[in-house]
């Protein structure tokens, strides 16, 4: 069996996605942000057209489960713009969803997992390339372990890798015990998100010592004070040797958030971070983290 990228136009092999925004949105939605979801087709192609424009040759899509993904959507964008769309399946946060939803998914949370990996995401036909699921801060509550239970069984099953919301950055070495250790997932098929928001660089170096990846995403907002030392983390890392385990992501969340709309959005990742990652760790290394990690990161065996 080959490894393979389970886009939304079809598998592909990894060494095709070119540059890649490692965890972003297209589309998405939940209460918590009232009025800033991202609904709109028109402004989701003129992102993909901006990050094109910028080089960008994929993006990986983290909404899960129930926040407004329009799977439907999706193929004819990447066709339209050129630019790799992976879709998800998963669950974020219980504070992202109603009671009747949650209940709904109760004793059947894994299953609807496998069948949007493998058979498609409702009607669409678009088979979800990846598992996003979130802790909480700084522990893992009763739905952080249901959901992540349920996801290693989808993996288990179709060999998904496995994406994780780390809230505010934290709880890094406590998802790896659950889903590397508990729950038997490889650790090479797990991705950590956020870890730009907690900048402890040994905990840091001790996540990349599992042989998990590290996504270094969501730059620029305005409520997040640790913008100005992530290349120093990136750096530490590839100095210990982990350069192979990172990820960058602009995980634009809202309508204000994105290009289109006058904020950093999708471009922002190449146009600004990319050269200052440049200058702190060289063209090299930069290169790979955007164009071989994500490959490697999201192409697995599928069954």
């Amino acid at each position: 069996m080959v490894s393979a990228v389970r886009t939304v136009l079809g598998d592909v092999p990894p060494g095709e996605l070119g540059v890649c925004d490692a965890h972003d949105h297209l589309f998405f939605g939940s209460p918590r942000l009232p009025g800033q979801e991202l609904r709109s087709v028109a402004a989701a192609r003129a992102e993909l057209v901006a990050f094109r424009g910028q080089g960008g040759g994929a993006v990986v899509q983290w909404t899960p489960y129930g926040l407004g993904r329009r799977a439907a959507d999706l193929p004819p964008l990447s066709r339209e713009t050129g630019v790799h769309v992976v879709a998800a399946t998963g669950l974020h946060q219980a504070v992202h969803y109603d009671e009747d939803t949650l209940k709904g998914l109760r004793g059947r949370l894994a299953d609807v997992f496998v069948s949007e990996l493998t058979e498609g995401i409702g009607a669409s036909g678009v088979r979800a390339g990846l598992v996003k699921v979130a802790g909480a801060f700084h522990a893992l509550d009763a739905h952080a372990r249901w959901t992540m239970t349920a996801a290693a069984e989808a993996h288990h099953a179709t060999g998904a890798t496995v994406a994780v919301h780390l809230e505010l950055g934290t709880g890094a070495l406590d998802v790896l015990d659950l889903l590397c250790g508990e729950l038997g997932v490889p650790p090479h098929r797990v991705v950590l998100g956020h870890l730009n928001r907690s900048p402890d660089l040994v905990v840091h170096r001790q996540a990349a010592e599992s042989g998990c990846y590290l996504a270094f995403d969501g730059p620029s907002r305005t409520h997040h004070a640790t913008d100005w030392r992530m290349p120093d983390a990136v750096r530490a890392l590839a100095d210990a040797g982990f350069g192979d385990r990172l990820l960058l992501g602009a995980d634009t969340t809202t309508a204000a958030a994105r290009s289109v709309g006058g904020g950093p959005g999708m471009p922002y990742l190449l146009r600004r971070v990319r050269p200052r990652l440049v200058h702190a760790v060289g063209e090299h290394l930069v290169g790979r983290i955007l164009r071989e990690n994500p490959g490697r990161a999201f192409a697995v065996r599928w069954r």
